[in-house]
C-alpha cells in the first residue's frame, strides 16, 4: 500500500474507480478534475503495483474551523484489509494539519461499512438528509468528528498518563 499526493495526472484512473464504486451518482470528470486542482482540497491516491486502487479527498481551507470529508472510495477487491481505515486516517491528519476542529461527512445510509468505519474513529450521527444522493432516493448520514478529541487520542491512545 502506497498513499500519495494525487495529481491531476490520476484523473483517468480515479474516474475509472468512481464510476464502478458510485455508479448511479458519480461525480463528473470536470469536478473531480477541479476537485484535485483546487489549493483548498487535499487528495490522496492508494497505489499497489502502480495502480490506483482508492482515493479521497479533504476539504479545509487553511485556518478554517471546520473541514469536510469529500470523498472516499476503495476497490472493491481491496476493501476489508485496512486500506480505507488508513486512507481516512490519512485525510483526517491532513484537516488537523490545517487547524481545522470539526470534521465533516454524508455517508450513503445504505453503506453500513462505512458508516461503522466513521464511527469506529470517532465520528458521530448528527442527523439524515432525506432522498440526499439521486437517483436512488438514499438518505445521507451526516456524521461529525471533535478533531482535538480524535488527535489527542492518536497522541495518548491508552490513555496514558490519565488520572
Amino acid at each position: 500500500m502506497t498513499l500519495r499526493v494525487a495529481a491531476i495526472v490520476d484523473l483517468a484512473a480515479i474516474m475509472d474507480l468512481e464510476r464502478r464504486s458510485f455508479p448511479t451518482d458519480a461525480w463528473s470528470e470536470q469536478t473531480m478534475g477541479t476537485e484535485l486542482t483546487s489549493a483548498h482540497n487535499h487528495y490522496l491516491v492508494d497505489e499497489e503495483d502502480g495502480r490506483v486502487v482508492g482515493y479521497g479527498g479533504v476539504r479545509a481551507l487553511p485556518g478554517g474551523a471546520d473541514a469536510d470529508i469529500q470523498t472516499i472510495a476503495l476497490d472493491e477487491s481491496f476493501r476489508g484489509r485496512g486500506r480505507g481505515r488508513a486512507l481516512l486516517r490519512a485525510l483526517i491528519t491532513e484537516a488537523v494539519a490545517r487547524g481545522a476542529k470539526e470534521l465533516f461527512l454524508e455517508v450513503r445510509s445504505d453503506n453500513p461499512v462505512a458508516e461503522a468505519l466513521y464511527a469506529s474513529e470517532g465520528f458521530a450521527e448528527l442527523g439524515r438528509r432525506p432522498r440526499y444522493y439521486q437517483p436512488d432516493d438514499v438518505d445521507a448520514v451526516v456524521m461529525r468528528l471533535d478533531l482535538r478529541a480524535w488527535d489527542a487520542r492518536r497522541e495518548n491512545p491508552a490513555g496514558e498518563g490519565d488520572a
